[in-house]
């Protein structure tokens, strides 16, 4: 949702012509996210910025209920607890900030605006940093689970360029250089995208686990629908295979007429 809005934006700016907004400074050229955000596009903004929020805390949440009932890996102590909880806490106040900005807008409240920016900025970050220190503990409990520790890198490597690029963001912007502060915005945008995926990556062994163990319930019938015909059970008629009724009184089929020769 979140890679659609933003590419839905920028297509709409550059098929008008790359217009200037009011909310432009005299010297950019590039808009903002928020600028496009504020104009014909608020509603598109507003609403994939909710959904976006929505659908991440509720991965938050499902990752948690998924390590309580063991589906995913278990957290072994209370430390990783407490990690989980306040990663969650953060990614909510990510969430605030995020929508909060889309609906206070860069053009009618451009104060407000910048700070929410820096709470969505800052509480996914910081959620981050805490998923990251509950996945190396997890490490230790569960080498075997390669897919922790790819979770655990890309993570890490969504911190380390978000602080890098929000610190470029936000010199470039109170220093003047708005055009270039803008498309590190939309670098930061992306890559908040790609943030948002390896929450899929998180939750996906659960999926595969419950596909196994569909499959292995359907092996179970199979086994015993097998091993019952095999001690002389069958469906038709409680005749078995060795032609015996195992006492159950059965219906007398007629037999078909013997052909004969005319």
């Amino acid at each position: 949702m979140n890679a659609g809005m933003l590419l839905a934006m920028f297509i709409t700016w550059e098929t008008e012509g790359s217009p200037r907004y009011v909310s432009m400074e005299p010297n950019q050229s590039i808009a903002y996210i928020s600028d496009i955000g504020a104009q014909g596009l608020r509603p598109l903004f507003i609403a994939g910025c909710t959904v976006t929020c929505v659908f991440l805390d509720l991965s938050f949440a499902a990752e948690r209920w998924l390590r309580h009932t063991g589906r995913l890996a278990k957290n072994m102590g209370i430390a990783e607890k407490v990690l989980s909880g306040l990663s969650i806490i953060f990614a909510i106040g990510g969430a605030c900030g995020l929508v909060l900005l889309s609906i206070f807008d860069t053009v009618r409240h451009p104060n407000l605006h910048d700070g929410f920016l820096l709470l969505f900025i800052a509480g996914y970050v910081i959620s981050a940093i805490f998923i990251c220190a509950e996945y190396q503990r997890l490490g230790v409990h569960f080498r075997q689970h390669r897919i922790l520790r790819a979770s655990f890198w890309m993570k890490l490597f969504f911190i380390i360029i978000e602080i890098f690029l929000a610190a470029v963001f936000i010199g470039t912007g109170y220093t003047g250089h708005t055009s270039i502060a803008a498309v590190f915005e939309w670098i930061i945008a992306l890559i908040f995208t790609f943030y948002v995926f390896t929450f899929f990556v998180d939750l996906l062994p659960a999926s595969r686990d419950h596909q196994n163990l569909t499959n292995l319930e359907v092996g179970h019938v199979d086994g015993a629908m097998r091993e019952r015909s095999g001690n002389g059970y069958a469906v038709d008629g409680g005749r078995g295979f060795d032609g015996a009724t195992d006492g159950i009184q059965t219906e007398e089929r007629p037999k078909p007429p013997v052909a004969q020769n005319y």
